[in-house]
């Protein structure tokens, strides 16, 4: 019955599924289902953040850490495995090196057909990792410490998940999120047709997407939560690792599932992953002029020279305003979770991936303008002069505007002196004038990619598209239409369609053809020209029709692997560390003060040596630590607690000395009693060898005001 029942699905898709399970329901409830999480923490001094693309905005600390979540789902003849990185982008070779690590463990069970990394996109994590020249330029360079840390992140969160395997079952719930996003180009989503526009009550996606993993034992398992947001509420002016508000978020649904666990521990696993947040914003307020506060103009520009036009968040700073939307998409997500709305999802898996040359594609595409089809191509890739404006959640350098279609003969010639576009590429790009001809530019090694990796995951009646870069709202909107369309034509179920963003390698910025004529930043990021999204249409609804009918696909042509043929790196490496005159390792400077209350801040101050000696991943730089018993110190916080925050400072750069300020926000529920703050490092000699060092301060007192009469009284 079994191979008859597989080989059924396997001929006619998702059809047969649903008669199967309406003469059995039971038949195919229960998956296997496996959830890990691991540490993707890279160096938190000294290594460029990834996103803002700001060279001066160098790590030198610890918010919170960084963390990679598996999730395996298997029906007993395919498996699927889906990773959220809380990461800025996402690497070919970065994937490359975990199905490396993956295969010398379990051979050809994970491949790149079945695996899919996405990367949330925060914009306070280390870059130097992506091994394409435009995004590790402003990292200076690669950084083999961030690289290696993700890879081994996303490897062990794999295995992690592998080895806790069990049967399970699959639900699915739909919520929705207000006062949490804009839409930071409303220019150009007014460009698609009002038809369209007439559709959606929102110029963004409001609507928050769980998928649930319950064990057959009904133990919760995991859960993965989808929301259209990009994690810039920490700004270009932060200096510490943060995983932002869709990180703290997931800290947040793992605390309240994993009980007393540590932050990063704990056998339930909460993801919120990326999906079609391209223009999408958690900087609520909407851009002012930073100085003045005065609106700005319709290019988002500022009359002072050196006024930005910044888009701000709901808190009093980039702290308060991560926290808010965090708690606001933790609330909704733990509303879905706990209530019976959840749907659940029958049905066998299908996983197909395919590499696209993506300026050797064509596909046809409908003006409505002139009513006819015309028949489009990809072009070599190319970044607009609005990519140097940046956004309102990071403007950009120099006298860049956003919406700027006319080229600058001083610019163009600085271009050419890199590479100069042909005449073809300009026509193909055209409106948008190019400031780079990145698809030209090969030294030291290529720019941009030009081949993609795209992918599909069908389980039972949802699909997850795994895409490329960053799809607009209604790009994103597009695509699921299109998903939608291919697979109910073979379904009598109503087909739930994922948008999984940045996945499996960065390509930028996927607009429509009508938002890209405007050249906006995402318009000018779109780096295979107008019709880029026309050209994804086609082949995700291709690889759509071969997942529902259990059907291969041509591989495509592989991108190359930069990190075998040789990387450029302008990251020094760290040479040695030497104590402050008359001190030691790990000596207090500055010692907390002796009674403390909830709701102060306290701080300490450690000699130190440089952080990036040990990561110390899966472990803490710092520990908040309560007596117990009088006899006994225990960890109640580490530097993955939102309450802390490490901070490392170069104090003699010649001599190599350090010291790093470790603050602990106490909680409104803190328990009252002795507490001491540790920090914990590595030295590194001068000969070469790095040393374990550790530093307590003295212990304090947290006490907890007792409520006055009237207080007590009123029940307040």
């Amino acid at each position: 019955m079994d191979t008859f029942v597989w080989s059924l699905l396997r001929t006619r898709g998702l059809s047969a599924l649903w008669l199967l399970l309406l003469l059995s329901p039971t038949a195919l409830a229960l998956y296997n289902i496996g959830v890990g999480r691991a540490d993707s923490t890279g160096p938190s001094a000294e290594i460029v953040f990834m996103g803002y693309a700001k060279l001066e905005q160098k790590g030198n600390g610890l918010h919170l850490r960084t963390f990679s979540r598996a999730y395996i789902i298997d029906d007993g003849a395919e498996r699927f495995v889906f990773v959220n990185v809380d990461s800025g982008m996402m690497g070919h070779d970065i994937r490359q090196e975990v199905l490396r690590k993956l295969k010398t463990q379990f051979g050809d069970m994970y491949t790149e057909r079945n695996v899919m990394i996405s990367a949330t996109h925060t914009h306070s994590a280390p870059g130097g990792y992506m091994l394409n020249v435009l995004f590790d330029l402003p990292t200076f360079g690669f950084a083999r410490e961030s690289l290696d840390a993700i890879v081994n992140g996303i490897t062990k969160s794999i295995q992690r998940a592998h080895n806790a395997v069990v049967p399970g079952r699959i639900f699915i719930a739909h919520g929705k999120v207000l006062n949490v996003n804009i839409n930071r180009s409303p220019q150009a989503y007014l460009q698609n047709p009002k038809s369209e526009r007439d559709k959606y009550e929102d110029n963004v996606d409001k609507i928050l997407t769980q998928i649930q993993f319950i064990g057959a034992d009904d133990e919760p398992l995991g859960v993965i939560n989808w929301f259209a947001v990009h994690p810039t509420s920490m700004n270009n002016t932060n200096h510490l690792i943060s995983s932002d508000n869709v990180g703290y978020a997931s800290i947040l649904f793992e605390k309240m599932m994993n009980k007393n666990s540590a932050v990063g521990t704990g056998p339930f696993v909460a993801a919120f992953a990326s999906t079609n947040l391209g223009d999408v914003s958690p900087n609520i307020r909407g851009p002012k002029c930073e100085f003045s506060g005065n609106n700005c103009s319709e290019q988002y520009t500022c009359p002072g020279k050196k006024e930005m036009c910044f888009a701000s968040g709901p808190g009093k700073d980039m702290f308060e305003s991560t926290s808010i939307i965090a708690h606001k998409l933790y609330q909704e997500s733990a509303r879905l979770w706990q209530s019976n709305e959840a749907v659940e999802v029958f049905g066998p898996i299908r996983a197909v991936h395919q590499y696209v040359d993506m300026p050797e594609q064509s596909a046809e595409f409908y003006n409505e303008t002139t009513g006819k089809f015309e028949n489009v191509h990809g072009c070599v890739p190319a970044m607009g002069y609005s990519f140097a404006a940046g956004t309102t959640d990071g403007p950009g350098s120099f006298a860049f505007e956003q919406g700027t279609t006319t080229p600058n003969i001083f610019w163009n010639a600085v271009r050419n002196f890199l590479a100069a576009p042909t005449e073809s590429d300009i026509r193909c790009h055209s409106p948008k004038p190019i400031l780079l001809a990145t698809g030209r530019m090969k030294l030291p090694y290529l720019w941009q990619p030009k081949i993609v990796p795209t992918q599909v995951a069908v389980i039972g009646n949802v699909v997850i598209a795994g895409v490329p870069g960053e799809f607009t709202t209604m790009s994103g909107r597009r695509l699921r239409e299109a998903i939608k369309k291919v697979v109910n034509n073979a379904s009598s179920d109503e087909t739930v369609v994922i948008v999984a963003g940045l996945c499996n390698i960065y390509s930028d910025y996927i607009t429509t053809p009508e938002e890209y004529q405007i050249q906006r930043y995402e318009g000018a990021s779109t780096i295979y020209g107008p019709h880029t999204l026309t050209i994804y249409l086609k082949q995700y609804r291709e690889l759509a029709q071969a997942a529902i009918q259990g059907k291969s696909v041509p591989p495509g042509p592989a991108p190359p692997e930069l990190l075998q043929s040789g990387v450029l790196t302008l990251v020094p490496p760290v040479l040695f560390d030497t104590p402050q005159w008359g001190r030691n390792f790990g000596d207090v400077i500055q010692q907390p003060p002796k009674v403390a209350s909830p709701g102060d801040t306290v701080s300490a101050i450690f000699v130190a040596g440089h952080p990036r000696n040990n990561l110390m991943t899966e472990s803490t730089f710092l520990s908040v630590e309560r007596l117990e018993d009088d006899e006994v110190w225990i960890s109640i916080a580490t530097d993955a607690d939102w309450e802390t925050k490490f901070q490392w400072t170069r104090t003699n750069v010649i001599l190599g000395s350090s010291q790093v300020t470790i603050t602990w926000e106490i909680p409104q529920d803190v328990t009252p009693g002795e507490y001491r703050i540790r920090h914990n490092g590595y030295y590194r000699y001068v000969l070469g060898d790095v040393y374990p060092y550790y530093g307590v301060t003295n212990q304090f007192h947290v006490k907890v005001p007792a409520p006055n009469i009237r207080q007590r009284y009123y029940g307040h």
